[in-house]
């Protein structure tokens, strides 16, 4: 095990008092600024079609055009749980309904499977809840994966929080309040709400699912700088915050996304050439 680098799977959040709001960035880091003003600005645009557009072929085709932009958001949600992005609390929820919104995973979700239960476990196979052995030690294919991951993320997350009643509450009342949400919008326009929130969300939460895969299968059980998969397209890394440095996230879980590459820089000597991948079939599209 590796002593020169100390880990922190969770980075809490701290909640400056009003007087703060004056003269000061709400961002704990500028580099949130950009991304954050594109997401709010897609999911902008989702209101704005389901209230506004009237011709299904267009609520359709938004729908489905958004649902890969969902995917890459996915990865800001899994950032924003790791380090929030906003001083204030009201700030962090208010950005927590809008990620539940776009790709299923409300707060704490994150921070309760995958903070604690992988990252705490990864090289640890018959304790990590993000697994890619089975019980019985064979290497699960890629779809046997995706689809017990997607349907044991929520109740692992709840079972890791009789340790942790204040997140896991939390959790539950942002769960309760986003099927709530999503309960008026089916009432209002069921189509329209299938077509540009139900569906693009699901579709986030399992490819973000499957996505976990690729980053770990496979992976050295013993050796941390072998334990993940990284991914070095350009492309990729713009538009999931840097997530192909995946080795240095678990180094460092707590450092912050626009951080990473510099901490790549300095650890890549001992990361394997076989723990570097391409970006897959959608990462190549991208240019970079």
């Amino acid at each position: 095990m590796r002593t020169d680098y100390v880990t922190a799977p969770v980075v809490s959040e701290k909640t400056n008092k009003t007087s703060s709001f004056l003269g000061q960035s709400i961002f704990r880091f500028e580099a949130d600024r950009l991304p954050v003003a594109i997401i709010l600005a897609l999911f902008a645009l989702d209101v704005l079609v389901f209230a506004l557009v009237p011709f299904w072929p267009v609520v359709l085709a938004w729908g489905i055009a958004s649902m890969f932009t969902k995917g890459c958001i996915a990865a800001w949600n899994h950032h924003h749980q790791h380090v929030m992005f906003f001083k204030h609390s009201v700030f962090n929820r208010m950005m927590e309904v809008v990620f539940g919104l776009m790709t299923g995973a409300v707060s704490k979700v994150w921070v309760l499977h995958h903070n604690i239960g992988h990252h705490e476990n990864y090289m640890d196979q018959t304790k990590d809840e993000s697994a890619w052995r089975a019980p019985d030690g064979r290497i699960m294919g890629a779809a046997e994966y995706t689809w017990k991951l997607a349907i044991s993320g929520y109740p692992c997350a709840f079972k890791n929080g009789e340790g942790r009643s204040g997140d896991r509450l939390l959790m539950g009342t942002m769960l309760t309040l986003q099927l709530a949400i999503v309960g008026a919008l089916l009432w209002i326009n069921w189509f329209a709400a299938l077509a540009i929130f139900v569906v693009p969300m699901l579709f986030s939460f399992i490819v973000t699912c499957r996505h976990t895969y690729d980053h770990h299968a496979g992976c050295s059980e013993e050796d941390e700088y072998a334990g993940s998969n990284n991914i070095m397209h350009r492309g990729y890394n713009i538009v999931t915050g840097n997530l192909g440095y995946h080795t240095a996230h678990h180094l460092r879980p707590g450092l912050h996304w626009s951080k990473l590459p510099a901490f790549h820089a300095k650890i890549a000597h001992r990361i394997p050439e076989s723990c570097y991948k391409d970006a897959g079939f959608m990462g190549e599209l991208l240019p970079g």
